[in-house]
């Protein structure tokens, strides 16, 4: 059954509510948070009432922040009480951080009081930190027990856990000692102690180690779940892949953004008021535009070159977009190199060799093009030809290094690398095209 059919029986007032209560019930919970999105919301709420309590937790995760307020806002407090204590931690913390204030006080009243420590504990955490990422709900083992007894401990405790394929060995104290994965476990002799299965190589997390670093690590390690100790070693939490690829994807998106000189939005575009797209564009708008003054400098300075010689003006376009093109295709693969690891702060020497290289081969493709193409169409003028495609050749040498190194210079100087592949580069490469341009015609044609 498709999503038209679905919406066609739960809006007909002539279908009876149970069996639209069936028909909801066996269907996955994100796809029914996505019908919800095409309902009014007096019909969210109803069938929202409906749903098994069950799944109806599950539902709430998966809808947006909007619908969320909504279902909170209409529903008793005995109900809010029973989807927020079916939440997993980190999912009642992503639920209150996109809350306003007063949603936020009535679903934590709302909630068990152990409950309710744990998610402000959380909550104090700095947003990019692995500890404001993580949840409290895992299975723990002591390094004694025996692989019947930790059984035992999964299925008593297994069912409110946000995994139990990776179990982690601790002490009495809390210190983490090791893992233990579901595998190992059934594979494993009832009578072996966790302590002899479990494996001590435990790569961890620090509450304050910053989530992008995390992801990094999941990305590395395959991990579907990574433990996150305190400043001494005791286990206080794990974090879950199914919350780093949320991280990756804010991630892009916000390299996204400033990559097109954006100011970075947390919300998503068709919510975002036209008065917040205009303050988010217009610094950087503002900053190219007065950056722009430079260029025109550049330009008046050879205005007597140019009125001797005007067909020189008529390329300045062409220079200028393909030193702009030539210097984002680097900067942009640096970053993103950058971004999963590949490329490192020592690498800076490879990349402008690299970049050279690639940079003369595409010069030599261009310029020869170029060269044809103008001496075809300026009455086979060979003086203005070689000016024009010399000035191509060197502008994409010039954008092409200055690319691939000014993603690099931001990572040291510990800015945003994705920064620099818009704004700066822009200014700089037409700068640069326009001194190189009119230093080489000058030199070529006497001016």
């Amino acid at each position: 059954m498709n999503k038209e059919e679905i919406l066609s029986i739960i809006t007909d007032s002539s279908v009876g509510i149970s069996k639209q209560k069936i028909l909801l019930s066996d269907m996955n919970t994100a796809d029914i948070a996505e019908i919800f999105e095409d309902l009014e919301s007096e019909k969210i709420i109803r069938l929202f009432r409906i749903l098994p309590k069950a799944i109806a937790s599950d539902v709430f995760v998966c809808m947006d922040s909007d619908h969320q307020q909504l279902i909170i806002e209409a529903l008793s407090n005995v109900e809010i009480g029973e989807i927020m204590n079916n939440l997993f931690i980190d999912d009642a913390v992503d639920f209150i951080e996109e809350m306003p204030a007063n949603v936020v006080k009535r679903a934590l009243k709302n909630v068990e009081s152990e409950k309710r420590k744990i998610i402000n504990r959380i909550l104090r955490y700095p947003d990019d930190s692995a500890g404001s990422i993580m949840t409290t709900e895992f299975v723990d083992l002591q390094e004694n027990a025996t692989v019947r007894e930790a059984f035992t401990t999964i299925r008593r405790t297994g069912l409110d856990k946000e995994t139990i394929y990776n179990c982690y060995v601790i002490r009495s104290d809390r210190l983490l000692l090791g893992t233990v994965s579901a595998k190992t476990l059934m594979l494993a002799r009832p009578k072996e102690r966790i302590g002899d299965i479990m494996d001590t190589n435990v790569v961890f997390a620090h509450t304050t180690d910053d989530r992008e670093a995390i992801a990094d690590q999941f990305q590395k390690y395959d991990f579907l779940a990574m433990p996150v100790v305190d400043n001494e070693q005791r286990l206080v939490g794990i974090i879950t892949v199914d919350d780093i690829v949320d991280v990756i994807v804010e991630e892009h998106t916000e390299d996204v953004e400033r990559m097109a000189a954006i100011v970075p939005s947390d919300d998503p575009y068709l919510k975002t008021s036209i008065f917040q797209h205009a303050r988010n564009r217009f610094l950087w708008m503002l900053i190219l535009m007065l950056s722009a003054t430079i260029t025109g400098t550049i330009i008046s300075s050879f205005e007597n070159g140019l009125m001797v010689l005007p067909i020189l003006m008529s390329f300045i376009p062409m220079l200028m977009n393909t030193g702009g093109i030539a210097g984002s295709q680097a900067s942009t693969l640096i970053v993103r190199g950058i971004a999963v690891g590949e490329i490192s702060l020592g690498d800076v020497l490879v990349i402008i060799w690299k970049e050279l290289r690639v940079a003369m081969l595409c010069g030599l493709g261009l310029g020869l093009v170029n060269f044809i193409r103008v001496f075809v169409m300026n009455n086979k003028d060979v003086l203005l030809c070689i000016t024009i495609t010399l000035s191509l050749f060197c502008t994409i040498i010039m954008a092409k290094t200055v690319g691939g190194i000014l993603p690099i210079l931001a990572k040291r100087l510990k800015i945003d690398p994705a920064i620099m592949s818009a704004p700066l580069l822009t200014t700089i490469v037409d700068a640069v095209s326009l001194i190189i341009y009119f230093s080489i015609a000058k030199v070529i044609l006497g001016l």
